[in-house]
């Protein structure tokens, strides 16, 4: 099979023209050779400028960035919440909370390794957008942000207790990095708050062939896919609505237009190029001596 490939690749006349072409300027015109060369360096190189993000004003010394306000992750289906209510009598606030009835009804799991390794307790919000919470019932919370919640809780739970108190944290806030970065993956953190700088930061930063000008972010929005782009080398990109990360966003980052040249070439002829470069590169320095 093998053999087969190299007899057809050396019968081919147009496999060894690129080599011949540059043997032919190599021997005539070795001048030509040296532009040809030079063109081929500054065109394969990227501008430092396409590297950089939040770019500005290099003369200011101190610039004020407007900031984008932060409104807080909106829940959906899937979302699985940690909440706990605190009162002054803390007999009257155990039944509106799930770890406290479990020890009550299950006393041998309370402390020890048993319940160090038992499952994160909390509320998972259902495919219709609730959750069952302990004597209030359902509690419709799809669309809803974290302090929305609160203070739709606190406000339940006044009939039952006197100045209650709500802590709500997400437990599987969840985003997904890929393209042209250096770890691309799904990211799981416990803090709601991500931008999009951070969540860049927690796939390794962009490639050198990450184009910072077209990131794509997808965002699940009234039920459908929404695609905006983002200009990460703009420095009102912390301005941007889309700049706090929302639960199962995807940030998709784009290779860069040497990246997709490169992906193009046939392999084969693009080591005739490698190879024939760097031999004419190294002749054409040793003629440059020899005058």
């Amino acid at each position: 099979m093998m053999e087969g490939a190299t007899k057809h690749r050396s019968t081919n006349p147009f496999f060894y023209l690129p080599l011949r072409l540059l043997i032919f300027l190599m021997k005539k015109h070795t001048s030509l050779l040296s532009l040809l060369l030079f063109l081929l360096a500054i065109t394969s190189c990227k501008p430092k400028e396409n590297m950089i993000y939040m770019e500005s004003d290099r003369s200011a010394t101190e610039e004020q960035v407007r900031q984008a306000v932060y409104e807080g992750s909106h829940l959906q289906s899937g979302d699985f919440l940690d909440i706990k209510v605190t009162a002054y009598d803390e007999f009257a606030v155990r039944p509106f909370n799930l770890h406290s009835m479990n020890q009550l009804t299950n006393p041998s799991e309370s402390g020890g390794a048993q319940s160090a390794q038992a499952a994160p307790q909390g509320y998972l919000v259902d495919n219709e957008g609730y959750i069952i919470f302990p004597v209030l019932g359902k509690i419709s919370v799809r669309g809803l942000t974290l302090a929305q919640l609160r203070q739709e809780l606190e406000n339940r739970l006044t009939e039952y207790l006197s100045d209650p108190l709500v802590s709500i944290r997400q437990l599987n806030f969840n985003i997904t990095v890929l393209g042209e970065v250096k770890r691309p993956g799904q990211y799981t953190t416990p803090n709601d708050k991500v931008t999009l700088l951070q969540a860049l930061g927690m796939a390794g930063d962009m490639t050198d062939y990450g184009d910072r000008t077209k990131v794509k972010l997808v965002r699940h929005e009234n039920g459908t896919d929404k695609t905006v782009i983002i200009d990460f080398t703009d420095k009102n990109i912390t301005s941007s609505p889309y700049y706090y990360m929302q639960q199962n966003d995807v940030l998709y980052i784009e290779p860069d237009i040497v990246r997709r040249r490169s992906a193009n070439v046939d392999p084969n002829r693009a080591l005739v190029f490698q190879i024939g470069g760097l031999a004419l590169g190294i002749i054409s320095i040793l003629l440059t001596f020899r005058r």
